[in-house]
Order: structure tokens, then C-alpha cells, then sequence
């Protein structure tokens, strides 16, 4: 049996006509809003990481498929991330805003010290995030419940949007939820990809089903 097109990747250049998302996480967010688990709290970039990393807007901007659907999550940082990778040269463009883009809301732990969450955690903590896939901080979500919603929007993303490119600047914690549905892997496995700040994660959606084709590529690096 021959495979179908687009099942294989035999070179740098990705073909046209195949329904891609570029997953961008935004940029690092100020120092005092570092200190504690900010979740989906709407806190402001550093803006002396702005200045800093213009190579990688640069690098970004020239990376990027043209023409392409633009989403953003509803918190600031992710929309200021945008602005910058298009003031780096990729030009003007709309933004929408996707609500099911938003981080892990962590509830009532959101604002507290990395120090203080120890008391309040119910289940260890991820060794690479602040807590469990399965723990879910109350009046918040968890991972689990942040892998089904990304989930369910990235399958209806790919039916609105099939054959084009979906560029979306989100969060860690959604980019990994992604991976998780693309992978079809548990929450808590997914949590162990690094996703860092300004990282570019490719995903496709062919007929077969979904493809990872790059994560946590950092531009112009």
C-alpha cells in the first residue's frame, strides 16, 4: 500500500495545504510575577527581555508561514507577544482571541509564593511542573481538564481550518496540553516536554492523524 502525501517529511521545506498549527509560547513574563504561580493571572512581559530578544522576534517573524490565522489566548502577555513578533518584521496582521488558549487556571493558589504551595498541594508535585496532572486546585482546573479543553478546540481549529495555517500564541501548560492530545499520551507524561518562552511547537493534522513535527524550537538558536 502507498502511503498518502504528506505522511512523510523528506526535507526542510513543509508542504502547502496541510492543516498546521505554529505554537508559539509568549514571552518571559516580568520578575516579580515569576516569584509566584501566576497561572492565568494577567501579569505584564519583562521588559527588558523584549529589548534583549528582538533577534529571536526577528527570527520568529522570518519563520513564520504567510498567509497564516493569528489566535491569541485573552491574557495580555500573549498579545503583546504577537505585536512584537510583527513589529520584528512580519508585518500587520488581526488577532483573535481564542479563550480556550488560556493557561491552567490554578485557582485560589494562584498569587502564592512557589514556597508556600507545598502546604496546599493534596498530590505531589510534577518534577517539571508547580503541581499534578491530576491535581486540581480548588475553584481552578487541572491538567487533565486543561488536556481536554485544548484537545477539544484543536480538533475543531483543524475541521474550520482544514488545508491552512494556524499560527497561535499561548502558554506552556497549553502547548503541552497539545502535544498530549497529538500524542495521545496522559497529562502527566506531556508535562515532562519543555516548552520555553518564545519556543516554536509544530503540529499537524493530516487524514492518517496528528503529527508532531517540531517542539520547543527556539528561533534563531
Amino acid at each position: 500500500m502507498v502511503p498518502s502525501q504528506g505522511h512523510f517529511l523528506d526535507g526542510p521545506k513543509l508542504a502547502p495545504g496541510i492543516t498546521r498549527f505554529w505554537l508559539i509560547r509568549h514571552a518571559l513574563v516580568e520578575e516579580n510575577a515569576r516569584m509566584c504561580l501566576y497561572g492565568c493571572m494577567d501579569v505584564p512581559l519583562c521588559p527588558d527581555s523584549l529589548i534583549a530578544q528582538r533577534p529571536m522576534y526577528r527570527a520568529l517573524a522570518a519563520r513564520l508561514p504567510r498567509p497564516a490565522r493569528w489566535l491569541v489566548s485573552p491574557l495580555s502577555r500573549t498579545r503583546e507577544t504577537a505585536r512584537a513578533i510583527e513589529e520584528a518584521g512580519y508585518g500587520p496582521h488581526d488577532l483573535v482571541t481564542e479563550p480556550d488558549l488560556i493557561e491552567q487556571n490554578l485557582g485560589l493558589w494562584q498569587g502564592l509564593d512557589y514556597s508556600q504551595l507545598t502546604g496546599h498541594l493534596n498530590l505531589p508535585p510534577h518534577p517539571f511542573w508547580a503541581v499534578g496532572a491530576t491535581e486540581c486546585p480548588p475553584e481552578g482546573e487541572s491538567m487533565i481538564d486543561v488536556c481536554a479543553r485544548v484537545g477539544r478546540l484543536l480538533d475543531r481549529l483543524a475541521a474550520e481550518n482544514a488545508g491552512q495555517d494556524i499560527v497561535a500564541v499561548s502558554h506552556g501548560g497549553v502547548i503541552r496540553a497539545a502535544l498530549a492530545h497529538a500524542l495521545r499520551i496522559h497529562a502527566e507524561t506531556a508535562l515532562h516536554f519543555s516548552v520555553q518562552n518564545l519556543s516554536l511547537t509544530i503540529l499537524e493534522r493530516l487524514d492518517a492523524g496528528w503529527r508532531v513535527v517540531t517542539v520547543n524550537e527556539l528561533p534563531g538558536i
